[in-house]
């Protein structure tokens, strides 16, 4: 099994013992995202909407530099802190992807990272 290391400065740096990416064979294992500036290393100010939004620009950013698209995600992972954000992260999410949507779950967790409302992972196929 072959495995490689991906890691761009357009997202934000690990904030623990962890690869931002792993390519293994066709997959590309994306680590959660939340919503963190990757040129300042802060967290965004704003409402759920703007969270989302900075979450799915850094997934974009990490299938970039692996020469993906969302057309290649084939599952995702949503954690949220209250389910009461559910209708808003979808609605942001969904505008990412035309055609095919890949495999998914939402679940709430009881906390995230840094306290932030959403964290996405990602699976990707090239």
């Amino acid at each position: 099994m072959s495995k490689q290391v991906l890691y761009t400065k357009q997202a934000p740096e690990p904030i623990g013992p962890y690869s931002q990416g792993i390519q293994s064979g066709p997959f590309l294992f994306l680590s959660g995202q939340i919503a963190i500036n990757p040129g300042t290393n802060e967290l965004v100010e704003g409402d759920i909407v703007v969270e989302s939004t900075q979450v799915m620009e850094n997934i974009k950013k990490l299938l970039q530099e692996a020469n993906c698209t969302f057309e290649n995600v084939v599952k995702t992972s949503i954690f949220l802190s209250d389910m009461s954000y559910f209708a808003q992260v979808n609605e942001v999410y969904g505008s990412y992807f035309s055609g095919t949507f890949p495999a998914r779950e939402t679940v709430a967790v009881l906390g995230l990272p840094k306290n932030v409302n959403v964290e996405i992972s990602v699976i990707a196929a090239k």
